[in-house]
């Protein structure tokens, strides 16, 4: 395996440098002790290359990575996929038109249309056991005849939940109406390195889309790739990571994208199979016990669905934290542990164990408390309008009935509960006041269009 960026650090270490450059801790190992490998960060030197206007080893990376990946070219974020998700937004607003979301799109969807002035056609989702689907192929050719001034579909997927679109019969509708096809595949980085599953790999159908490398794969959090297919938007995408990427990348996080591509593209195929296994081999235990999850899952995601035994997800977390695992999230009734490729066999073992104990538990039976479903708010702005008229902040027990200003939502999975322009409602309002983490509400307040005059 060929690391080019690894490779030039490591040499550059060895050359026990004179360190008159950035980062202030110099990898001093008296004082910066604790961070062992302080050596391998650097910043941009003749040796290391320059993330912005690569010609070395970073360039290098980037094109085996988009060899390996399918993508014309590939560009490495070391700001997670939000970024990523600005420079789509970016491109969509100089190829002109909305956007069309599907409504649990990821904050940053909602932050960069807001900041770039694009207006979202938001795609109101259909339900399956309590989890938003994404779109379908017909929900979109649908949302392009009333609307022709969309003209970008951005799909989330595979989501939280490893709900994965019908990219091909989508990617036909786009073609057929001359759209553009962008996917946050954030979820999704290793399905490119899965045979079996192969064709719910973003890029094998979208224009440009986004890896959060960090998510699925052996990298490094906020390592993420930009990728594109469409020649013509090149330019744009190197424009939009001008304006939103960092100029101070971490070098061992850019070499922990490499290695993560380059690792699963050697031994993927066998790392995935066996967790693959394991994982269908939990999820047969499971159905046979009776223990509910959801089914729709694509990915490496198992949803337990506490609710059915009657125990609040977060009582059920709580718990399963006190035995020493710890899940990515819960929504109110399931809770979601996340795999990959490199997590090792016998940890299914010890989820097993401990999900089986919490629901033996006695006293958490009773404790689940229905949660508000998506109830949407009725439509009474324009996302944009909303965003530029008077506000105001009101504590969310008089938020009921006003139209939001911003957006607010839980935290994960960070799509908003309340969308800007919308009534909000009184079941989101209540999912909003008992959340443990938020956005868009401070203080028990959220904004809301000032009525009457300026506020």
């Amino acid at each position: 395996m060929k690391l080019h960026i690894y490779g030039a650090l490591t040499a550059y270490k060895k050359r026990r440098p004179a360190r008159f450059h950035m980062p202030g801790h110099k990898a001093n190992g008296r004082w910066f002790r604790p961070f062992r490998d302080a050596a391998l960060d650097v910043t941009e030197l003749s040796a290391t290359d320059c993330l912005e206007n690569p010609d070395g080893p970073i360039a290098e990376a980037q094109a085996d990575i988009a060899r390996l990946l399918g993508a014309g070219r590939s560009h490495i974020l070391t700001d997670g996929a939000s970024s990523g998700v600005f420079c789509l937004l970016y491109i969509a607003k100089r190829r002109g038109g909305k956007v069309l979301i599907s409504r649990n799109s990821h904050k940053s969807v909602y932050n960069a249309c807001g900041l770039l002035g694009v207006e979202p056609h938001i795609v109101q989702n259909t339900e399956r056991d309590g989890v938003l689907l994404p779109p379908t192929a017909a929900d979109i050719e649908s949302a392009l005849q009333k609307d022709p001034k969309i003209g970008t579909v951005l799909l989330t997927s595979p989501d939280y939940f490893g709900n994965v679109a019908n990219y091909g019969a989508i990617a036909k509708v786009c073609k057929r109406y001359d759209k553009l096809l962008f996917v946050d595949g954030a979820h999704g980085a290793y399905l490119r390195f899965d045979p079996d599953e192969e064709s719910l790999y973003a890029g094998r159908y979208a224009d440009a889309w986004v890896d959060s490398s960090h998510k699925t794969m052996p990298t490094l959090t906020q390592g993420a790739l930009l990728n594109v297919n469409k020649e013509e938007l090149y330019p744009l995408a190197e424009e939009a990571l001008g304006v939103f990427r960092t100029t101070s990348p971490s070098f061992p996080v850019m070499a922990s994208v490499e290695y993560g591509v380059k690792l699963l593209d050697e031994q993927g195929t066998e790392l995935i199979d066996v967790v693959k296994r394991e994982l269908a081999l939990l999820k047969a235990r499971f159905k046979k016990r009776g223990i509910a999850f959801y089914g729709g899952s694509k990915t490496l995601v198992l949803a337990v669905d506490f609710a059915a035994a009657g125990i609040s997800a977060q009582a059920a977390q709580d718990a399963l934290e006190r035995r020493g695992i710890f899940a990515e999230l819960n929504d109110g009734r399931y809770v979601l542990f996340y795999f990959s490729p490199l997590t090792p066999p016998r940890q299914l073992a010890r989820l097993e164990r401990g999900v089986r104990a919490v629901l033996r538990m006695r006293p958490l039976r009773g404790s689940f408390t229905a949660a508000h479903g998506f109830a949407c708010g009725l439509k009474k702005f324009g996302y944009l309008t909303a965003l530029s008229l008077p506000n105001e902040k009101v504590p969310l027990a008089e938020a009921v009935g006003r139209v939001a200003a911003r957006n607010a939502g839980i935290t994960p999975p960070c799509y908003p509960v309340a969308v800007a322009g919308e009534q909000i409602t009184a079941e989101a309002a209540r999912e909003l006041e008992n959340a443990r983490h938020t956005f868009g509400v401070e203080d028990g307040c959220v904004t809301v269009i000032h009525i009457g005059g300026r506020a």
